[in-house]
């Protein structure tokens, strides 16, 4: 058993660690604190037979991360673990394809609960008998996740990158690429987002904020 955990926040990685040890005492555990280090593992190593995913990463805008997560390795079992307790929060993850959703203030024996079900092939959520089996994402949220989905993962990169702030020459110069083939990529990704320009395309990455929708 190869399990991935994806957070930022080094003393809750290792609570979280401890948590998966003793729930799982024999699996190999691995770490990264950004998407970056996600994406880079999965192009290097064999693809983990479980990842645990924050939402909150410095380097990820809401849920963009699961989504584009999702649609590059979609056997790829995913479970997030995030601070946010609402439940329209934990039903729009599942909607975007994570098999459970883990509040950080969960007990280890919850935590233990819901790596053993997604493990089972079944989904997991905490207090399942008060949520809504609707969909509650919005329309553009939805066709967001779709658009997202098409993009490569250095796509994917340079996008947030974009979201950050960075210019063309600082995005070419962090992934070690030519600014040639940077702005090959900002054509892309506009395209495959149906925007103009950096503006519209960090505006319309706020659809997958974590904040509800506005239906």
């Amino acid at each position: 058993m190869n399990i991935l955990i994806v957070d930022d926040h080094p003393l809750f990685r290792s609570a979280l660690i401890q948590a998966v040890q003793n729930a799982l005492p024999h699996a190999v555990i691995n770490e990264t604190a950004s998407v970056a280090g996600l994406h880079s593992f999965l192009e290097q190593q064999l693809e983990p037979d479980l990842v645990l995913l924050d939402l909150n990463l410095p380097d990820a805008s809401g849920f963009s991360a699961l989504v584009h997560l999702r649609a590059t390795y979609p056997a790829l079992p995913v479970i997030v673990v995030s601070a946010h307790e609402e439940s329209s929060i934990m039903q729009r993850a599942l909607a975007h394809g994570a098999l459970a959703y883990i509040p950080k203030s969960a007990p280890p024996r919850r935590i233990y609960e819901a790596i053993q079900t997604v493990l089972a092939g079944e989904t997991w959520l905490p207090n399942q008998q008060n949520l809504s089996l609707d969909d509650p994402r919005a329309s553009a949220e939805t066709d967001l996740a779709v658009r997202l989905q098409s993009l490569t993962p250095q796509q994917f990169r340079v996008l947030m990158m974009i979201a950050e702030g960075l210019l063309n020459k600082q995005i070419a110069y962090t992934l070690n690429v030519s600014e040639a083939t940077n702005k090959a990529h900002v054509t892309a990704i506009f395209r495959k987002m149906d925007v103009q320009n950096r503006t519209q395309a960090v505006l319309a990455l706020g659809a997958l904020n974590l904040d509800p929708p506005k239906l």
